[in-house]
């Protein structure tokens, strides 16, 4: 199979070279999602924990875009702005994973496309 990119307009346009996702095989790579509203096109409220929901969300939104849902993420990777605000984002981060949790880092980093708090990527799989 020839790789597919993966878009939706439920989730924030690439706002560079990059594809929202790309299905490669049974993979689905899932690009850093930031806080960014879909339909407004803006960032979210300053607070790490609707900032986080929004990512979430817009990870779900490229997951069913490709026939996915949480239950199909292996990996995901966090990177966040201040890692004394770790416990709010994995409260947040925890409501959309239930029964089952991938695997994941969580990095602090000194800034983030847009000045936004949190951004996450995944990795999904169609098994």
């Amino acid at each position: 199979m020839k790789n597919q990119m993966i878009n939706t307009d439920n989730a924030p346009k690439a706002i560079g070279p990059y594809s929202q996702a790309i299905r490669t095989g049974d993979l689905l790579y899932i690009s850093g999602q930031i806080p960014v509203n879909p339909a407004t096109g803006e960032v979210v409220e300053d607070c790490f924990k609707k900032q986080t929901e929004q990512c979430m969300k817009n990870l779900l939104a490229i997951l069913n875009e490709a026939g996915l849902d949480f239950t199909n993420v292996v990996k995901t990777n966090l990177f966040i702005t201040d890692m004394a605000k770790f416990a709010e984002v994995n409260e947040v981060y925890a409501t959309f994973f239930t029964d089952y949790f991938p695997a994941r880092a969580c990095v602090q980093v000194s800034a983030l496309p847009k000045n936004v708090l949190v951004e996450i990527e995944a990795v999904a799989s169609f098994n």
